[in-house]
């Protein structure tokens, strides 16, 4: 085992927010590793007890939801004094050609197809970026440009002689 000079996770609990931004730079480096490694161990783990849940209870969980004649949704049961709630949420998917025509097919009818369908456009940035400048000065009113989040990512920098 080696022992090291670079502050543990501990820490967080330890300092201010404001005391941890102002440590050295190769300790918020060896900070942001052992937090990676610990984040994905906490997923690992997360995942294996979510699969082993899963296991132990699905098929309760689906017996009670046929019960009520649903496919989806809550089902709630007990196990010795736990109360189990097992969510299985509805997740829609649709074909976005066939809605297409279903508008045209509506619009045809002499229906406003908003009425039914919700639209949504947008423009992909690698589109964008290789429109026509007559076509991209038409498109600029409409396109709002913000930041994501910001990352940072620590390496040590390799000395070279």
């Amino acid at each position: 085992m080696t022992l090291s000079n670079h502050p543990g996770l501990e820490i967080f609990a330890q300092l201010s927010l404001e005391e941890i931004a102002r440590l050295p730079a190769e300790d918020l480096h060896h900070l942001q590793i052992e937090a990676d490694k610990e984040l994905k161990r906490a997923k690992a783990t997360v995942a294996w007890l979510d699969s082993a849940l899963l296991n132990r209870y699905r098929d309760k969980a689906q017996s009670i939801r046929a019960e009520s004649g649903k496919d989806f949704g809550v089902a709630r049961f007990t196990d010795g004094e736990i109360t189990i709630v097992a969510e299985l949420p509805k997740k829609v998917d649709w074909n976005q050609r066939d809605l297409a025509a279903l508008v045209e097919h509506i619009k045809a009818q002499g229906d406003n197809p908003l009425d039914y369908i919700d639209v949504t456009f947008s423009v992909s940035e690698r589109k964008y970026s290789v429109l026509p400048a007559r076509l991209k000065t038409l498109f600029q009113d409409a396109r709002t440009v913000i930041g994501g989040r910001q990352t940072f990512k620590l390496s040590v920098t390799k000395e070279t002689a």
